[in-house]
């Protein structure tokens, strides 16, 4: 028995140590949680999927709204809050919080219309605000029509598609149809959550709505451009500060990016109808959220770990969703407000 125990005794200092390093790789490997905007869920999804198959590091993030990321990383119940509409910066100095933009996408506007193609549809700003300030409200009125010569506009009935829930997308939208008509401001407002006309439907998040645009004939709504190339929905071409009606891609998302500043406090540009030939009207940077400081340091330095990885490696996984990333010099910028999280 004896001889046995010392047989052995290597074998079982060999198991535990095996054991022990199975334990040190777990314990190292990260796990931080983010809760927020659905506008860039897409993008965030992919590169915590790369990231985890890069590092083993592990990134959740729920999509939930705007208005949820940013009662919930004020209430330090996640490791980051995402958001489309930024704080100012007396509330992140309140707050102690660090904001930075991740990406750069567009707010499309999305019907469904028989026998409508995408981008055969054209509408200017002014008239989008009277559709969804419920003032035009059948598909064959006369401000549509004197804008669509040509085009067979079907005698039905408008139903608006807009979120339920505090959405940074609406935020968005109605800072842009509130620049086009004070009527639409004064009635509807501006705001993660506004008072929509009762010739709506709510939908939970951009999936939400986009679904309603797809079930219901005779719908109009706007959502992320990631959840309009995924469900192939019918764009609406809208006329640009520059005269001309467009569809949102790539290049015209670059096009709005190139003429934008964004200022070094928050790093928050206006890239609401810009001046370009090819701008798209209604382009919006996305926003994280992270405390400065606080308990527990292991976290923060992950979350700047994987924002860094990803604003390097993860340019081409933005573009193939719609995406635009952020410029060079701006990465730098996001870099120094990274530096502040410590």
């Amino acid at each position: 028995m004896v001889f046995l125990l010392r047989t052995f005794r290597p074998m079982a200092g060999l198991l535990a140590s095996v054991a022990l390093a199975s334990l040190a790789t777990a314990t190292q490997a990260a796990d931080i949680t983010g809760a927020g905007a659905t506008f860039p869920y897409a993008v965030y999804s992919k590169w915590a999927e790369a990231y985890r198959a890069a590092t083993g590091n592990r990134v959740n993030y729920q999509g939930i709204g705007s208005a949820g990321g940013i009662k919930q990383i004020k209430a330090r119940t996640v490791d980051f809050g995402g958001t489309d509409m930024p704080l100012s910066q007396i509330e992140l100095d309140a707050s102690g919080l660090v904001q930075f933009p991740t990406v750069v996408g567009a707010v499309t506007v999305v019907v469904n219309l028989p026998g409508i193609k995408s981008g055969e549809l054209k509408l200017d700003g002014a008239t989008l605000a009277r559709v969804f300030g419920g003032l035009v409200t059948q598909w064959n009125h006369a401000d549509i029509a004197a804008q669509n010569p040509g085009l067979r506009l079907p005698a039905l009935p408008i139903t608006l598609a807009n979120r339920s829930d505090g959405s940074g997308t609406t935020y968005v939208f109605t800072s842009y149809l509130a620049r086009q008509s004070p009527q639409f401001k004064r009635t509807v407002g501006v705001g993660t959550s506004v008072n929509w006309p009762v010739n709506s439907v709510g939908g939970k998040g951009n999936p939400g709505v986009a679904a309603s645009v797809r079930k219901i004939r005779g719908t109009i709504g706007y959502v992320d451009i990631a959840d309009a190339i995924k469900n192939n929905m019918t764009l609406v071409a809208l006329r640009n500060k520059a005269g001309l009606y467009i569809v949102p891609n790539q290049k015209s998302l670059a096009d709005t990016v190139d003429g934008a500043e964004f200022k070094s406090k928050g790093l928050i540009p206006d890239l609401l109808d810009q001046s370009h030939a090819n701008a798209w009207p209604i382009t919006s940077a996305t926003y994280i959220l992270a405390y400065a400081k606080g308990e527990d340091a292991g976290k923060r330095q992950d979350v700047v770990d994987f924002f860094k990885w990803s604003l390097m490696n993860g340019r081409a996984m933005a573009e193939e969703i719609g995406f635009v990333p952020l410029p060079e010099h701006v990465v730098r910028m996001v870099e120094t407000e990274l530096a502040k999280i410590r």
